[in-house]
């Protein structure tokens, strides 16, 4: 019993000793957390203000690098049409400059730049100049000023320069109106595009390319970013840079070769040139004029630059190509062809006689430069002729203007091209019901007959007259034009996107009449108005002159021509040219002889000059082409 007794006294102080370890650690694990709780609360609560106040005082200071803007080439993808140059921009931190000697700095920073010390003063008011926020003083400054700067910077306290690529249209000319220009981005597009990435300092497209890609060929600015104090002086070393990324590069589907044929064809004329492949609706060329250098954009008068540009009488912002309507007059006469046998409204081989005049309503309208008349005309000869009698006829009492105006907008007339550029011109064309709400006035017999030969209200762009040729290239097919080809990614060079055919119109109209007003268009050229100024050995091709009068020119008319070659080759393999000259010119006929020397150009790989030479069209270039 007394062994038993020993074990169970034995037992019972080891149990003891285990119940004061517990509670031991119980006490320290209370005075741990208590001692956890006071810091959190003295933290949060007793010093909460001083570490607010503390975190107030440092921040990040993050400066934007801006991304390079994608180039633009043409569809060689050879040499870009535009790139980016290297430039500078001249900052100030006032903060950095010793108390004292901020006029001393200015004046001497005024003369590196070749501006006042006014216009310093004015970026940097004085409640600013004790700030270590950067200022941009000036833009698109020239290297051989940074070095100066750069050998005085002892001198300069508070100055530094960044890096800030500007854009340069190498390919300048008549290329400006497709590729348009960029420039700072104002309030007003802020407002719209505030949630599309952009900043205040953004740099976007203004016009043409360059607007309607303008997301493409962006990019994505990259940053620097450092801590600094509440007035903006830099605590830590080491920066953290995120790189900029450059915008994607845009191929189009311009041939420069092309546009600069067609340039120098049209030379100083008032006017404007389209050359289009009818089968995929990639345009070739598009030249309006007079044009513009989008790299006057690129100075600091860009806005005086800019005024200068819209209010010149000559508009030369104006893109007259997409932008422009004008009476499509006798090429009108295509869709009146195609009506006719469409509806077999008229008999095609069934003649009606022209003797110069026809009266109607009281009037008289002369058939347009033929006193004499053409006699009698089928509809072949009636197209080739350009009779306005046989038109003026089948159109007031065959067809009608319900017809005309049904048929015109199949073939695009009236309706938007929907061509990549930011803007466009859809022309017009009229109703008897659009004619009584407008005026108030009952739609005419002599409004028909106005119509008929594309001149009265109807109203069209260069563009739509080249879509409508290629309408009959493809036999009731127009494929929505389009500028841009491929695009692609600046560092590997591969196509991100390329752009397929798309059809705009669809026509209904029977294969056998496309058949026969390619013939006849053909003949046109053979046995028509258009002969002399349209023939050519190198390649055939169909088409149709036009003239239409304008109010304010009462001895000169628009000229127009339209055409398409070669015509005995397979649609993939043809191109249309269509070639307006305003009235304002003085009158020479230069639309037809224009189009044959933009087709002999492209067709015989041949110059300005080589494709006049070939023509036997030499002599114009001393008398009527005014390349001066």
């Amino acid at each position: 019993m007394a062994g038993n007794f020993r074990r169970g006294a034995s037992s019972e102080s080891s149990f003891t000793e285990k119940n004061k370890r517990i509670i031991i650690l119980g006490i320290i694990l209370v005075i741990m957390f208590i001692v956890y709780v006071y810091r959190l609360f003295s933290m949060q609560v007793i010093q909460g203000e001083q570490y607010r106040k503390k975190s107030q005082t440092i921040s990040s200071q993050v400066n934007i690098i801006p991304a390079q803007r994608g180039e633009i080439f043409d569809r060689n993808a050879g040499m870009p049409m535009v790139i980016n140059t290297d430039s500078f921009a001249v900052e100030v931190t006032p903060g950095e400059i010793p108390a004292g000697y901020y006029d001393t700095v200015a004046t001497r920073l005024a003369q590196y730049l070749g501006i006042s010390k006014f216009d310093i003063d004015r970026k940097i008011p004085l409640k600013f100049r004790k700030s270590y926020t950067s200022i941009t003083i000036k833009s698109n400054v020239p290297f051989s000023s940074i070095s100066n700067i750069a050998e005085n910077r002892t001198d300069l306290p508070g100055v530094s320069w960044v890096s800030k690529p500007i854009r340069n249209y190498v390919e300048t000319g008549s290329l400006s109106h497709i590729i348009g220009y960029v420039g700072d981005i104002t309030q007003e597009e802020m407002n719209v595009m505030y949630n599309q990435g952009y900043t205040q300092n953004s740099i976007i497209g203004k016009t043409g390319i360059e607007k309607q890609y303008d997301s493409l060929l962006q990019g994505i600015p990259g940053s620097e970013s450092r801590t600094v104090d509440v007035r903006g002086r830099i605590i830590s070393d080491a920066p953290v840079v995120t790189p900029p990324q450059m915008g994607k590069n845009l191929v189009l589907t311009i041939d420069t070769r092309i546009q600069t044929l067609a340039e120098k064809t049209l030379g100083k004329r008032v006017g404007a040139v389209v050359v289009l492949k009818p089968a995929t609706g990639e345009v070739l060329a598009m030249v309006s004029y007079p044009f513009f250098d989008p790299n006057l954009f690129n100075t600091d008068n860009a806005s005086s630059e800019y005024l200068k540009l819209a209010n010149s009488p000559d508009k030369p912002l104006l893109n007259r190509a997409v932008n422009a309507s004008y009476p499509p007059g006798s090429t009108f006469k295509i869709i009146m062809s195609t009506a006719v046998l469409q509806e077999k409204a008229f008999p095609p081989t069934k003649k009606i006689e022209c003797n110069g005049k026809i009266v109607y309503g009281g009037r008289i309208f002369h058939c347009h430069l033929h006193e004499p008349g053409h006699g009698w005309l089928d509809l072949k000869n009636g197209l080739a002729q350009s009779c306005d009698i046989y038109f003026w006829t089948i159109g007031r009492d065959y067809l009608g203007i319900d017809k005309i105006s049904s048929y015109s907008h199949e073939f695009g007339l009236g309706e938007s091209t929907k061509i990549d550029l930011p803007s466009q011109s859809s022309g017009f064309i009229p109703t008897a019901k659009w004619k009584e709400r407008r005026y108030h006035e009952k739609w005419l017999g002599g409004d028909t007959m106005s119509a008929s030969i594309g001149q009265g209200y109807i109203l069209s762009t260069p563009l739509q007259i080249a879509d409508m040729m290629a309408m009959v290239c493809n036999s009731g097919t127009i494929y929505k034009p389009h500028l841009l080809k491929e695009v692609r990614d600046p560092v590997t060079n591969d196509v991100i996107q390329e752009i397929k055919p798309e059809v705009l119109f669809k026509s209904n109209i029977e294969a056998d009449v496309w058949k026969t007003v390619q013939e006849d268009l053909r003949y046109t050229i053979t046995d028509g108005t258009p002969a002399y100024p349209m023939h050519n050995k190198t390649v055939q091709s169909a088409g149709k002159t036009g003239t239409s009068e304008v109010a304010q020119y009462k001895t000169s008319w628009h000229s127009w021509m339209v055409a398409y070659a070669p015509y005995d080759a397979p649609v993939e393999d043809q191109v249309v040219v269509a070639t307006l000259v305003e009235a304002c010119n003085p009158w020479e006929w230069w639309a037809p002889y224009a189009t044959n020397i933009i087709i002999q150009g492209i067709f015989a790989k041949q110059t300005y000059e080589e494709a006049t030479n070939a023509l036997g069209f030499h002599a114009l270039l001393k008398n009527g082409n005014r390349q001066e």
